[in-house]
């Protein structure tokens, strides 16, 4: 890895402090919070300003907020964003560390669609393959996903006169039953999933979010039975989470624990 460039960081340093407040800073305020010299400040502002990735507030002299620049490059990165690609990237990292199987699903309907999966090297594991569809109120993701809708969007796609179709003896078929656990994988941010969709597979899942903040697909990790304790779904679901949030950001989602 080659030399990072001083100048190059601090000029970083000095946008990346636009994305929190309100978004718009003074000189002074940046050599406070950065710690600069003054003389430093004064001349990478004049340079970010003069290439049109700050720009001054008006009506407010001496202010400065981000400038057309960074939407450009934002809006290009975003041009060549692949889910499917940047989730089997996540994915596969995922499964490195805790050699289970991981999938990233989206949400059609009443249905999911696995869209990335990389394989656990044991010899016991999930079956599965990319493409594949499945019930979402039997699966982690899709109750993650269905989880992560509104109200009336949710409503659009339940109806209370019928049961839900059962994969297993353990699935909800009950509307009533599904909207009571939604609101709990709601609440916790995290889906489990006890043996709904294959009776010897547990999974758990975390929600992946675009760069507006809403849920796009869901990240899960599926462990057999013979592998699965509640120490271990505790594990793995920190991971999801993290494997979640990852690829989360990949896709332009900013948390704000970070």
């Amino acid at each position: 890895m080659g030399r990072l460039v001083p100048a190059v960081t601090r000029a970083l340093d000095i946008l990346e402090l636009f994305l929190d407040g309100d978004g718009t800073l003074s000189a002074p305020e940046i050599t406070r919070r950065l710690g600069l010299p003054r003389t430093t400040v004064h001349e990478l502002v004049t340079t970010l300003a003069a290439r049109s990735y700050l720009v001054q507030v008006p009506d407010q002299p001496g202010r400065y907020r981000l400038g057309v620049r960074p939407y450009q490059l934002g809006s290009r990165y975003a041009e060549q964003l692949d889910l499917a690609a940047e989730g089997q990237q996540v994915a596969r990292s995922v499964a490195e560390t805790c050699d289970e199987t991981v999938h990233v699903a989206i949400l059609e309907g009443m249905d999911v669609i696995y869209i990335a999966k990389v394989d656990s090297t044991h010899a016991v594991r999930m079956v599965s393959a990319a493409g594949r569809r499945l019930p979402a109120h039997c699966t982690s993701v899709g109750k993650m996903l269905l989880a992560s809708l509104t109200d009336d969007a949710l409503d659009a796609r339940l109806s209370d006169e019928q049961p839900l179709p059962a994969m297993t003896d353990n699935s909800i078929t009950s509307t009533v039953e599904l909207r009571r656990h939604l609101l709990t994988v709601r609440e916790r941010g995290l889906a489990v999933e006890q043996r709904e969709s294959n009776p010897d597979v547990n999974c758990v899942a975390a929600p992946v979010r675009d760069s507006t903040g809403k849920v796009v697909a869901a990240l899960s990790i599926s462990v057999p039975t013979i592998r699965w304790s509640e120490e271990r779904q505790a594990e793995l679901a920190e991971l999801a989470a993290k494997g979640a949030g990852e690829l989360s950001v990949r896709l332009g989602h900013r948390r704000r624990d970070i």
